[in-house]
């Protein structure tokens, strides 16, 4: 399991690069294999698959690994953060043969990260993290999430906040904020943090909705302290200075 981090291949850790490079076979979402078309070779076997093949893809890794073939299977970020790693891991556990296989997960840099650096140092005190996509968890779960983040004061990082078929779960997640937080809270959307044409935009509770808002954006919410001066955006530690 390799992490490739935000998307250039300049992020990618040594021994994610080493593990790629290893790899007989590189199985992943293709508009992420095709973010490391500099790093892999022409002898590896590249398997790539759509959006919802994630089982596929996993089975077809573990099948791979257990015939004896190095297999890396890529994730955007961090393969163990809303990644494939404990997919795959779950898969090659049902086999019983997962002694037949050295299971590694290299960690690479997490879209919050990525996302963080941009603003500034928004993410310097305790933080939620929270997938807006319902398509493998409850709504009525997510919304309890975010009232408990919002109640406990967590700055929070919203992962895939909106696509073309998901539009009205970031708003909803607004609505719970707001009974919490001051309306001029500062909010930062990064969309495709690392990435050629990545966007950095910086706003309040009360406005950011007016932003450009899609499946590749990061949409982070301050806490009570957090505040923005000269373009960045600040979460204070604590320190007295």
């Amino acid at each position: 399991m390799v992490g490739i981090g935000p998307g250039d291949p300049s992020y990618l850790s040594r021994r994610a690069l080493e593990v790629l490079r290893r790899a007989e076979v590189v199985v992943g979402y293709t508009p992420y294999l095709k973010l490391l078309a500099e790093v892999l070779t022409p002898g590896q076997v590249v398997e790539g698959s759509g959006m919802r093949e994630e089982v596929a893809r996993a089975r077809l890794a573990v099948e791979l690994a257990l015939s004896g073939r190095r297999v890396a299977v890529v994730s955007s970020g961090d393969a163990g953060i809303y990644g494939m790693a404990g997919l795959v891991l779950e898969v090659l556990l049902e086999t019983g043969e997962h002694d037949r296989v050295e299971f590694e997960v290299v960690p690479g840099i997490t879209a919050a990260s990525a996302a963080a650096a941009l603003l500034g140092a928004p993410l310097m005190h305790d933080f939620a993290v929270i997938s807006l996509s319902d398509l493998l968890t409850p709504w009525d779960v997510i919304l309890r999430r975010i009232e408990a983040a919002a109640w406990g004061d967590f700055v929070i990082v919203f992962y895939n906040p909106k696509s073309r078929h998901r539009v009205k779960q970031i708003a909803a997640a607004r609505e719970v904020i707001l009974r919490y937080r001051d309306p001029a809270t500062p909010v930062g959307i990064v969309t495709g943090a690392g990435r050629a044409g990545q966007r950095v935009v910086l706003s309040d509770l009360a406005g950011f909705l007016k932003e450009e808002i899609n499946m590749h954006s990061l949409v982070l919410v301050g806490n009570s302290r957090s505040y923005i001066k000269d373009g960045h955006l600040v979460t204070p530690r604590g320190y007295r200075i």
